[in-house]
């Protein structure tokens, strides 16, 4: 195939690992990083607000966010993430993907910032005003899902794209990661210098004003990462796949990716000119024919998968309060209940979620996507069984630290499985012109299940209990295991070949 393809895609395909390579999976990263940062941070602080804001004089236990507002809250950036990445995914093949790669940053930015900012002289207010700014710092968010996936799907060398699209996604890891150690940085500081009883010994007393200030602070620091990377996406040349083979200017691919490479690259304005036989739309009947199947599967696969992991990831706190890992509210002060929320869910978060990711990157191109996402699913399949049939064994205070290994089993083969493989799949095997709009289906139709879960989870927990509940997610997990037959295997294929563009020239030129 490299005789029939351009020298400059040739080229990156062929690259040996480079500096440029490791700039890219960092200025992308960084992205991810904040995504992970800011939308699971959320749930760090929902307990707190529902202190802050819904406080009961008289009551037994402290103030709690209301079901359909702790659902909008935790849900809104997960709707707007969805919208953002169908929009911008299709923005990416239309205008390039590097002239919307800022806009998508700048929205985060400022959108995070003014979330910490939420206004309003009633809980009501503030609690719509952090909604309307959350919603549009998912939109911001979803943008980054099909634009960092395709640029270091299009920059990577063939033999070890999958690791570096992996290694994109696994700056999540340290987004949760961070998102901790911030709340609990803020949480401890605010707590020595604010000292407060537990609710029980003085309700009114235990959520001193100052705690106002934790989680606006905690929800703007995820501005920080994001702004430091904005100079640096803004350097990144377009890639050389969209400048070649949609915007058709093979003069400038040969000189943005001679800056990258190092090498001198030929001008083939002519090759670039015959390129024309995937030019078939997103409905037409010859993409239902070639990859109809696949899109099926990508989004099938990410829509379970984000069912269960979201509904994990942001309602481990009630689940470790359900267990007694976290002690009951009410023997808590508002910021320890905080600090201990963020302690536990930072420890879940080192010990499977990040190893988890690195194991991904670092086996990715070596067993395969295929195989890893079989693995993954079918073994969040087995742990979430063994959670829910003896749920009540777990429950017993002395089987509790057995109950937290066992659930972290089932992130850290969230991580080591579907949670990278559906990012990573969808940003090969589609044709150039159409490649960031079907990654943004795909994560679309993930986030989909993942608002599924944060919204579902919650009235499932209350109204048929958590045992029944952690039933259906191991019976969604088979079903992704079931649905991963139709994702194709992309190990060591040149996107051309995967998508078939390459059998489009060789037609073309017969």
């Amino acid at each position: 195939m490299a005789r029939d393809q351009l020298q400059v895609l040739n080229a990156l395909d062929v690259a040996k690992t480079q500096w440029y390579h490791f700039t890219a999976i960092i200025i992308a990263g960084m992205g991810f990083f904040t995504d992970a940062y800011d939308l699971f941070c959320i749930s760090l602080v929902t307990k707190l607000l529902g202190r802050i804001y819904y406080h009961k004089e008289g009551a037994d236990t402290p103030g709690s966010l209301p079901d359909n507002v702790a659902s909008a809250v935790t849900g809104v950036a997960l709707c707007g993430t969805l919208t953002g990445q169908l929009f911008f995914g299709w923005l990416g093949d239309k205008m390039g993907r590097k002239r919307v790669y800022g806009l998508t940053l700048m929205l985060m930015v400022f959108c995070s910032i003014a979330s910490g900012l939420s206004f309003g002289k009633d809980p009501k207010a503030v609690m719509a005003t952090l909604c309307f700014f959350r919603f549009w710092l998912g939109f911001g968010i979803g943008g980054d899902y099909p634009l960092s996936a395709t640029i270091m799907s299009e920059y990577a060398n063939k033999k070890t794209r999958g690791a570096f699209i992996a290694a994109v996604f696994a700056m999540q890891g340290f987004g949760i990661v961070s998102g901790g150690i911030v709340t609990i940085l803020v949480s401890a500081a605010f707590k020595a210098r604010y000292p407060a009883p537990p609710y029980e010994n003085g309700a009114g007393a235990s959520t001193v004003p100052e705690a106002d200030y934790v989680w606006r602070i905690i929800l703007m620091f995820g501005a920080i990462p994001a702004l430091l990377t904005y100079y640096w996406r803004m350097k990144m040349p377009e890639t050389a796949r969209y400048t070649a083979l949609i915007a058709k200017n093979a003069k400038q691919a040969a000189a943005d990716m001679s800056k990258v490479l190092q090498v001198d690259l030929e001008v083939e304005q002519e090759k670039v000119d015959q390129k024309t036989g995937a030019d078939y739309g997103l409905f037409s009947s010859q993409f239902l024919h070639r990859h109809g199947l696949h899109l099926l599967g990508t989004t099938t696969t990410w829509f379970l998968l984000d069912i269960a992991f979201y509904s994990q990831n942001l309602f481990q706190k009630d689940i470790f309060t359900a267990i007694g890992w976290i002690p009951k509210a009410k023997t808590m002060n508002a910021l320890q209940e905080v600090y201990k929320i963020a302690r536990a869910q930072t420890l879940i978060a080192l010990c499977s979620t990040v190893p988890g990711y690195w194991f991904t990157v670092a086996l990715i191109d070596k067993l395969g996507r295929f195989t890893i996402q079989l693995i993954g699913f079918f073994f969040m399949t087995v742990f979430m069984f063994a959670l829910a049939i003896p749920y009540h064994h777990w429950t017993i205070p002395d089987n509790r630290i057995g109950f937290v290994v066992m659930y972290s089993f089932t992130f850290f083969f969230a991580n080591f499985g579907p949670n990278a493989t559906t990012f990573v799949v969808p940003a090969e095997i589609f044709p150039a012109r159409l490649r960031s709009t079907c990654h943004g289906i795909s994560a679309a139709a993930g986030k989909a299940g993942a608002i599924v879960g944060s919204f579902g989870f919650i009235y499932a927990a209350d109204y048929i209990g958590v045992k029944k509940t952690l039933i259906i997610l191991g019976v969604v997990n088979f079903s992704g295991f079931l649905f991963t037959f139709l994702v194709p295997e992309s190990k060591g294929k040149s996107l051309e070949e995967l998508s078939g563009e390459a059998e489009d020239q060789n037609a073309t030129e017969t």
